[in-house]
């Protein structure tokens, strides 16, 4: 029951700087576009820090309670034991592959049969190069299911062995020195959801095998090729450690948990760090924007070569960044066609009859709801200019409503597609689609209790 909480902690500590989460940065930009000034490092600070405090006392004294108890996902090899679905098969005399390449076995397997592990000449080898050659007597260890199973048997001719000693080659073939196995998950967006295993060319492409999938903290035991991936799904992954470090940004996956995967060299990583702290300092003491301070400070890393350009331009969501782009044309349609104003008119004739004070929280609302089914980047581009037409129309000042769509945008506590911290935690926290609400809504009611009467004396509304 503990994942889902440190999600949402995490959406409500990025409300409390500008840059603990996108939306922030992006309402900041309104801001300077509409007053000639952004908001600073730390004018999130007072509303969102109250928030922040309201919202994780919930969670920690009864929020935790109403999550559904269900069977979480595991480390690699106990919720899904890996020896139980992995088969030894022997390379006879007569077989048709003697003298061929390992290569020639995957295409014929293609990714219903994953070939983890070699015994040949009595030395074991974790996922075998593909131009292997196979001799007489070679021992592949092979995860497939029965169907898949008989039909590689009949093709290759292979002989399958006893099982007496099946769990000890397993633990000794597919996680070793040079050898990782790992859990990763399949983000919203990514380069892999939404496609089969089959058509990923996994090993061929990225030289990793897919031993097994998880959604909602339950092995699928259909067949891996034809299982169309989503985003929360848990991903078994096994191959060399230098393959796997490069296959995990090509595909888009964030890892969860690792056996001796290194991602990082600690010393390494202290000049990066200073570097990041550097440019945060720049911004908070006024001397550079923070888009400018964070390039700078990414650009510095790579004539440093602590980053590669490669890496850089792997480590980019480029989904995100496309959908972005061509939300912010819309954000500035809505203004410049008068559309924000029209919309900005219908909310506030409702001022009228009601408080100044429920408007605003009209606003937060909306933003809340549209952020738990779209990016909450894209939530807070489609809101801003409307709420800016609300303060307009109102002769309010605009710096509440941009507060109130900040606030809004980074709680997409409803479902698990709003923000990727929620996605991740979806499949190793065995959690459903219907789960997030139950701890979510009442979440939100504190956050608009709390935030609203926040916004209006820190940010008082000039009326």
């Amino acid at each position: 029951p503990y994942l889902m909480p440190l999600a949402f902690a995490s959406l409500l500590g990025g409300m409390t700087t500008l840059v603990g989460t996108p939306p922030n940065i992006i309402i900041a930009s309104f801001r300077e576009a509409a007053t000639g000034d952004a908001f600073t490092m730390f004018d999130f600070t007072p509303v969102g820090l109250g928030v922040a405090l309201a919202g994780v006392l919930f969670i920690a004294l009864i929020g935790w309670r109403l999550i559904p108890t269900r069977q979480a996902q595991a480390t690699p090899g106990e919720t899904i034991e890996i020896a139980d679905y992995m088969t030894e098969v022997r390379v006879t005399e007569d077989s048709r592959y003697v003298g061929r390449l390992v290569r020639d076995l995957e295409e014929l397997a293609r990714d219903d049969v994953a070939i983890v592990g070699l015994i040949h000449r009595g030395r074991r080898y974790g996922a075998p190069s593909s131009y292997q050659i196979i001799d007489t007597g070679d021992v592949f260890i092979i995860e497939a299911n029965p169907e898949d199973l008989r039909s590689f048997v009949d093709e290759t001719g292979f002989r399958l062995e006893g099982f007496s000693n099946i769990r000890s080659d397993v633990d000794k073939a597919v996680a070793s020195d040079d050898v990782a196995l790992l859990e990763a998950v399949v983000v919203p967006n990514g380069q892999i959801e939404g496609r089969n295993a089959a058509g990923l060319h996994l090993h061929s492409e990225y030289g990793v095998n897919l031993l097994a999938v998880s959604r909602s903290g339950a092995r699928i035991a259909s067949r891996l090729s034809r299982v169309v991936l989503q985003a929360g799904d848990v991903l078994l992954l096994q191959g060399r450690t230098e393959l796997m470090l490069a296959a995990l940004p090509r595909l888009n996956l964030l890892p969860l948990a690792d056996r001796d995967l290194r991602i990082g060299q600690p010393r390494r990583l202290v000049i990066p760090v200073a570097v990041f702290v550097g440019a945060l300092l720049l911004t908070i003491f006024g001397l550079l924007p923070i888009h400018v301070s964070l390039v700078a400070a990414v650009t510095l890393l790579l004539l440093s070569r602590f980053i590669t350009l490669q890496s850089a331009y792997q480590s980019i969501n480029w989904p995100i960044i496309v959908l972005l782009g061509a939300m912010i044309p819309v954000g500035g349609a809505l203004e410049s066609t008068g559309g924000a104003a029209r919309i900005a008119a219908l909310v506030t004739d409702l001022g009228h009859t009601l408080p100044p004070w429920t408007i605003l929280a009209i606003v937060l609302v909306t933003t809340m709801l549209l952020s738990d089914v779209v990016n909450n980047s894209t939530a807070v581009i489609l809101m801003a200019p409307v709420a800016m037409g609300v303060s307009e129309a109102m002769g309010a000042s605009v710096d509440p409503f941009l507060m109130a769509v900040a606030i809004g945008g980074s709680s997409a506590f409803l479902t698990p597609i709003g923000h990727q911290s929620n996605t991740i935690v979806m499949g190793p926290g065995g959690y459903k689609f219907g789960d997030y609400w139950r701890m979510g809504l009442p979440l939100d009611v504190i956050i608009v209790s709390v935030s609203v009467p926040l916004i209006m004396w820190v940010w008082p509304l000039g009326i």
